[in-house]
């Protein structure tokens, strides 16, 4: 199989790349009633007040008032002195700062936690970090779990503080109205997380996209021939693909059962993870395919987006969208199998290799790319 990769394809990929960077770099200033997506940074700006914030972002930032909820993934959120979050906050940061007023509770997971001394919390903290540092006014209870826990002398907790740590340190001017207490069954227990089903749907599509467009610019031809194979037989497909599912893992085991093999059943669990991945990804592309085809549009790039966002919006459907999305990775999985075994018999054929198959070949236009016939005149 001979790849080309022209400047099309580098186009390709460029695009698939740019679109992450921005993503990860593009600043968000908050100027709605909720906050609710992906960002390099999210800014509750001073004066400004919003309903709400949900967001990926590289850093959320509370200026102004949240009258409910603050959640998110982060790498630091932060409520600076002059901020109120009038509902909770539930993160997972690399760094989390409260130097305002909270009026519920706050719920994270991160390397390092600091209440200031100017901040207030209304309701309960719970938190599991590297480093955790709390100076400030709770009205609840305390659970902490870290490395390094602090009580500074303007603390001053409403009810109890708990906790486990490899090293606390209680400043005398510390005020704990409920005790404390060292409770070493809180190792794990706090500071838990649950990611928003949006979010891991949005990293989802985005990785698929990412993965779809290198494969299609890389390999064009097979990818083409995949989707070919789909739209032809896909009862075939659908079958060696539960096949490869189920035999991948009984073959690597008993690989595995010699000393020998367990380095090879280690890098073949890798090999088949990512496999049944782009098994999945190639699933998706070819059933957009094969319903823009339909549509007399024969546009690998369309089928690609149409495919994954088809799926993607399907797996939010309880149970049924699930199957369907099962059903699209037998039909890839079996497909990519059937067509990495040929591509290999071809290889160890003598004779000129085969010329690139295009989309439209790929669906049984046999004709699409052949010269045109030589005819010869009648009487």
């Amino acid at each position: 199989m001979n790849i080309s990769f022209g400047t099309a394809e580098r186009r390709g990929v460029a695009v698939a790349l740019v679109a992450l960077l921005l993503l990860s770099t593009v600043t968000g200033v908050a100027a709605a009633q909720s906050v609710r997506g992906a960002s390099g940074t999210v800014v509750v700006e001073e004066g400004e007040t919003v309903s709400s914030v949900d967001a990926l972002a590289g850093s959320i930032v509370v200026r102004g008032t949240v009258t409910g909820d603050v959640s998110g993934v982060a790498g630091t959120i932060h409520v600076v002195e002059d901020g109120r979050v009038e509902g909770s906050i539930s993160g997972a940061a690399g760094d989390v700062r409260i130097d305002g007023d909270v009026g519920g509770d706050v719920s994270a997971g991160s390397g390092n936690v600091r209440v200031a001394e100017t901040a207030a919390i209304g309701g309960d903290v719970s938190v599991g970090a590297g480093y955790v540092r709390i100076d400030g006014r709770i009205d609840g209870d305390v659970r902490v779990g870290a490395e390094t826990v602090v009580l500074g002398p303007n603390a001053d907790i409403g009810g109890e503080f708990r906790y486990d740590a490899v090293r606390f340190t209680q400043d005398p001017a510390a005020t704990v109205a409920g005790g404390v207490v060292e409770d070493s069954s809180l190792r794990g227990e706090v500071g838990s997380f649950t990611v928003p089903d949006w979010v891991a749907t949005g990293y989802g599509l985005l990785a698929n996209l990412l993965l779809g467009a290198l494969l299609l610019a890389v390999f064009p031809a097979f990818s083409a021939r995949i989707a070919g194979r789909v739209s032809d037989e896909p009862a075939k497909n659908g079958g060696a693909g539960l096949l490869t599912l189920v035999g991948g893992p009984i073959l690597l085991t008993l690989v595995a059962i010699t000393v020998i093999g367990i380095p090879l059943a280690v890098l073949g669990a890798v090999t088949f993870g990512l496999a049944v991945w782009v098994g999945a990804v190639y699933g998706q592309y070819a059933v957009g395919a094969w319903v823009l085809r339909r549509a007399e549009r024969d546009d690998r790039w369309l089928s690609l987006v149409a495919g994954l966002l088809g799926f993607a919006i399907l797996g939010l459907v309880p149970i049924v969208g699930g199957l369907f999305v099962f059903g699209a990775l037998l039909l890839g999985l079996g497909a990519l199998a059937s067509e990495l075994r040929d591509s290999f018999r071809a290889r160890r054929r003598p004779g000129p290799s085969d010329r690139q198959t295009t989309f439209d070949e790929s669906f049984g236009d046999s004709n699409a790319g052949s010269p045109p016939e030589r005819t010869t005149g009648g009487r």
